[in-house]
């Protein structure tokens, strides 16, 4: 009995991609079902041994929904071969692309800047894209804003954007992102680098005909000692405009210990915190403790161990019950991961240990009450 297209299609979405192309080949209805936007919906295409992507993809990438772009960028051979691959996505101009996401791996050539990526980028990207979601947090180069201002004008239809990367330097001023609000209606999550965000940005978002704001991912690094932190009020104004908001915020090492409680506003709807600054965090510790029991899901904190941060562990822990995840980068009691274990019911793992380990920490999984005792 012969399966029907959808099923095949949905069998083959589980399959590597060079097993997909391998499959194509087989027969007729294999090649049918490959057809099928079922089996090509979340599609990763890794370009980094400096082989040349395989030609049948040109006839599959246009149906891709959802796409991850890795690419090695020692080699200028996977560099044009992601440029090949961006280029056959959206070469019949009826792309049905809906999320791109750009990873960049190893280490880039000396003062090399991803122009030719991102260029290529811009260069296939159409008035009639039909992109909702471009994820640039993979990308190390430094974003401009003639670069942010082109992917907003030739995809209005974005609901999400992300160009809060590891680049050390932030090119993108809060000017661009007003244009890049006014350009794309439909936003609900951004990422950004925290100093990309001021007051008349965040009022913009609070504008009637804005939709409900979802998600805003932040990353706060030593660019923000040049501008002016965002009050407490405009937080509480944002978050009584959209009730639903949840904002993921990540503190950098970069970012000067003077500033770190700055950012740490107590009406932030926090969701996701990570605090790698290895700087001394007791007082932040006690103060996310107090302000983000509502809303805090992941915590992750790199510090200096002492018997004051235990303290303030434990008591975070009777605070923040949301916790689904915690990962502290230093060591700690027994009674803290106790705590943690008794305390948050929906702990799913943590990164909790009492003595030194060989880098890198690996986390536990917490898997269920019953075996609570044995876990902790």
């Amino acid at each position: 009995m012969e399966l029907p297209e959808e099923i095949l299609a949905h069998i083959f979405s589980f399959l590597p991609l060079e097993d997909k192309c391998s499959a194509f080949t087989v027969c007729r209805a294999w090649s049918l079902s490959l057809t099928h936007p079922g089996a090509w919906t979340h599609t990763q295409i890794r370009c980094e041994s400096g082989a040349s992507v395989p030609v049948i993809l040109s006839r599959l990438l246009p149906i891709v929904r959802h796409l991850k772009l890795c690419v090695n960028m020692t080699d200028p051979a996977n560099r044009k071969a992601g440029l090949w691959v961006l280029r056959h996505t959206f070469a019949r101009g009826d792309s049905r692309l809906h999320t791109l996401c750009v990873k960049c791996l190893g280490n880039p050539p000396l003062f090399y800047a991803g122009h030719d990526l991102l260029q290529g980028l811009l260069d296939v990207l159409t008035n009639r894209s039909s992109l909702t979601v471009l994820d640039l947090r993979g990308v190390p180069f430094t974003l401009s804003n003639a670069f942010v201002t082109g992917v907003a004008t030739l995809c209005p239809a974005l609901c999400g954007l992300f160009i809060n990367n590891s680049s050390l330097v932030c090119g993108v001023v809060a000017e661009t992102v007003r244009k890049v609000l006014k350009l794309c209606p439909a936003l609900t999550t951004l990422g950004l680098f925290q100093a990309s965000l001021t007051q008349d940005v965040l009022k913009d978002l609070m504008l009637p005909h804005r939709p409900a704001l979802k998600q805003i991912e932040l990353r706060c690094e030593r660019s923000l000692k040049y501008v002016t932190p965002l009050s407490d009020q405009i937080w509480a104004e944002v978050t009584d405009r959209h009730p639903t908001l949840r904002v993921d915020l990540e503190l950098d090492h970069t970012l000067p210990e003077l500033h770190v409680a700055v950012v740490l506003q107590p009406s932030i709807p926090v969701r996701h915190l990570r605090l790698r600054t290895w700087t001394w965090m007791l007082d932040e510790v006690r103060l996310v403790g107090r302000s983000y029991a509502n809303t805090l899901e992941t915590l992750e904190v790199q510090t200096t161990p002492s018997l004051e941060l235990n303290s303030a562990l434990i008591a975070l822990s009777t605070q923040c019950k949301r916790l689904s995840e915690v990962h502290c980068f230093c060591v700690v009691s027994q009674e803290v991961i106790t705590a943690f274990c008794k305390n948050c019911p929906s702990l799913q793992k943590y990164t909790l240990k009492t003595r030194k380990e060989p880098h890198p920490w690996t986390s536990t999984p917490q898997i269920g009450p019953t075996e609570t005792s044995t876990q902790c």
